[in-house]
């Protein structure tokens, strides 16, 4: 994942929902969003070269994200920063202990940061800091900057997000099984994924790349020939059981190629 936004308590009956972008070369080999063969409780995009995963979820309500950190000097880890997501949503470990060692073993990784919960606990860890930290109930959103760091896409995707999101009522969101209303929601959030609004050069990060790139990455939907928004994901928890996981898949160019819905 390249963005990702954590809505933690704020929408009636869904504890936890994440909206995410999935930044990678076109070329990289990837399986889409579906139930895990070693790991049918699981939900998600798998990365076929290095086994791992982007965004996952478990049944019962478990997920992880994670994003790279943008430099102009690309560090290659030992171990996969996927591995981090499909670890966690697979095994049962404490949220708040698996963040805390992810974070003392950040050095075994490229650059990321990680997002990790329950229905209850919500951390996060990062390559760029020593200690995991607890996130509390409200909208966070993190890119493949620091921790913090108020980028453009970041912006946009938090104001557009509490915009889609004020005076939504708890039966507009309840199951798109059996309310069309609901459905109707779930695709306006991820709607917001596709957003291509460029900013302006003055409002732009400086991450030690290109000013040419630096605009191709500005967008919280990227359209690249060879690198690009793979996937937009919507993932949320019930408050009475059960997840749901949206996936829209996009080859070069942002062209449409494939969209699935599967609800645990």
């Amino acid at each position: 994942m390249c963005l990702i936004l954590l809505a933690k308590n704020v929408l009636p009956g869904r504890p936890w929902l994440l909206l995410g972008n999935r930044d990678e070369f076109h070329l990289r080999p990837t399986a889409p969003a579906e139930p895990w063969h070693e790991s049918p409780d699981v939900i998600g995009g798998r990365d076929l070269e290095a086994g791992g995963s982007w965004l996952a979820v478990h049944d019962s309500g478990r997920f992880a994200a994670v994003t790279n950190v943008r430099s102009a000097q690309a560090r290659r880890g030992i171990r996969s920063r996927g591995e981090l997501v499909a670890a966690f949503v697979r095994d049962n470990a404490d949220v708040t202990a698996y963040a805390s060692v992810t974070a003392a073993e950040r050095d075994q990784y490229g650059p990321f940061n990680l997002i990790v919960g329950d229905r209850h606990v919500s951390a996060c860890a990062s390559s760029l800091r020593s200690e995991a930290w607890p996130l509390e109930s409200g909208v966070h959103v993190l890119s493949n900057g620091a921790p913090g760091v108020d980028w453009p896409k970041v912006r946009r995707l938090r104001e557009r997000f509490a915009e889609c999101a004020a005076g939504v009522g708890a039966t507009e969101i309840q199951s798109p099984r059996d309310n069309s209303r609901a459905a109707i929601f779930d695709d306006a959030l991820l709607d917001l994924l596709g957003d291509t609004t460029q900013p302006g050069d003055d409002d732009l990060p400086h991450t030690g790349v290109s000013q040419e790139l630096e605009r191709m990455l500005a967008p919280i939907f990227i359209r690249g020939s060879d690198y690009g928004t793979r996937a937009s994901t919507l993932a949320y928890a019930r408050n009475e059981g059960g997840v749901v996981l949206h996936e829209r898949r996009f080859g070069p160019g942002g062209i449409p190629a494939g969209e699935s819905r599967i609800e645990g």
